[in-house]
């Protein structure tokens, strides 16, 4: 239950920060956001504030914003059709039903002649018993009643299309950068909390269950080598604990200017199909304003080099499907690291969120770095790329996206439960 909770408060956390980024920057242009999704599929739970509908789905791969232009709900009237029409008090329209008109008492029935609902927000049509074409001018923040549901119009000035580029590539763009934002958050509240780790062989505080308490050591203890073989660094006693899971190593430590060899046997712990040694001893910290006002920046930079680094190794060396990983495979891990305490699963959240903001910026069609691709040729061109030709590159894109989730979670069911 516990890693159950723990999931869904960090894919929540990353989805909810990285939907953020696109909601404020596409408000902040003026666009129309019929909805705001956490998750795929059909909905949980649902509410409306203003002009969004909130609403979270069943399955947990993502989520999404939906913009006005970028979505198939663009309302048309055709000639001949018959709407009703509810006025406000200035005399625009407010409401137009399609069916279901027996429900408002104050409705005008027109038949439509000719309409605009993108630019210069009109209808023109014959009203019931009259025969003079009649022009009514539309509220831009009229709804279309259907089905006893309502769905704003979009005026062109609230369509994505509308805003400049820069505008458009920035509410893109804001989605990756609010994960990197998340994992600087994250970082950083951990070393107001704990301090940030220095790199001296030093041990830190020391956990109540762990090897390294019921072996003796005490924290402050600086470890000077490790079965003979010297030790410098706090990365040195890390990798050397971590290699030797179940076997006594004996540690060569000074404490109050005296040496003292004390044995210990690391724990086993099975991580990502690995087994690596644990004795429960956390790296010594300093809590100086500089280096807690850096470290989540620090911290951030470091780990996304290294996470390129090895998508830049994936691509060019050999490349295995139990390279990845989906919703299944993250589960699993989120199980192991929930065992190793709260801080762990921080730092675990702050990674994955730095992941999702490095693979959303990959010029894949369907991905927000794809989005931007397309922003970079139009820019190149001096005009957009069709809108038509650059939907079927993303659905292809996603679908493709969709295929190999399935793959990964499949292969995730078989490496973990069967």
């Amino acid at each position: 239950m516990t890693t159950v909770i723990a999931f869904i408060i960090i894919f929540g956390a990353l989805v909810i920060f990285h939907e953020a980024g696109h909601f404020v920057f596409a408000k902040r242009a003026g666009i129309l956001c019929r909805e705001f999704a956490v998750g795929f599929g059909p909905k949980i739970l649902s509410f409306k504030k203003n002009e969004t509908q909130y609403t979270i789905r069943l399955l947990p791969i993502g989520g999404y914003v939906r913009m006005a232009g970028e979505d198939p709900e663009m309302a048309e009237f055709k000639p001949g059709q018959r709407i009703g029409l509810v006025l406000n008090s200035d005399g625009l329209v407010v409401k137009m039903v399609v069916n279901g008109k027996e429900r408002f008492s104050d409705i005008r029935m027109i038949e439509v002649e000719s309409a605009d609902l993108e630019h210069k927000l009109f209808i023109k049509g014959y009203e019931e018993g009259e025969e003079e074409l009649q022009t009514f001018f539309i509220a831009e923040n009229a709804v279309v009643v259907e089905n006893q549901t309502e769905s704003q119009i979009a005026p062109w000035n609230r369509q994505f299309a509308s805003k400049s580029l820069g505008r458009r590539a920035m509410t893109i763009f804001a989605g990756p950068m609010m994960n990197f934002v998340l994992a600087i958050l994250i970082f950083t509240f951990l070393a107001i909390v704990q301090g940030v780790p220095v790199s001296d062989p030093v041990f830190g505080s020391l956990t109540s269950d762990g090897a390294a308490k019921q072996a003796g050591f005490h924290q402050g203890d600086t470890v000077i080598s490790i079965d003979g073989a010297e030790i410098s660094t706090w990365d040195d006693i890390v990798e050397v604990i971590q290699k030797h899971p179940g076997e006594e190593l004996k540690f060569t430590i000074e404490r109050n200017h005296k040496t003292l060899e004390i044995p210990v046997t690391p724990k086993a712990e099975k991580i990502d199909n690995q087994e690596i040694g644990i004795i429960g001893v956390h790296s010594p910290v300093e809590k100086s304003p500089l280096k807690v006002a850096t470290y989540g920046f620090q911290q951030t930079y470091q780990w996304t080099v290294d996470i390129i680094q090895m998508l830049g190794k994936l691509v060019t060396g050999h490349f295995s499907i139990n390279m990845l990983s989906g919703p299944v495979g993250i589960y699993k891990s989120t199980e192991v690291v929930a065992k190793s305490g709260i801080t762990y699963l921080m730092k675990w959240a702050a990674l994955l969120s730095i992941n999702i903001g490095i693979m959303n910026l990959l010029p894949i069609p369907a991905l927000d770095g794809g989005r931007l691709l397309f922003f970079a040729v139009e820019a190149l061109r001096g005009k957009p790329i069709d809108r038509q030709k650059e939907g079927v590159v993303h659905f292809i894109g996603f679908a493709l996206l969709m295929l190999l989730m399935i793959i990964v979670t499949w292969n995730d069911i078989q490496r973990f439960f069967l």
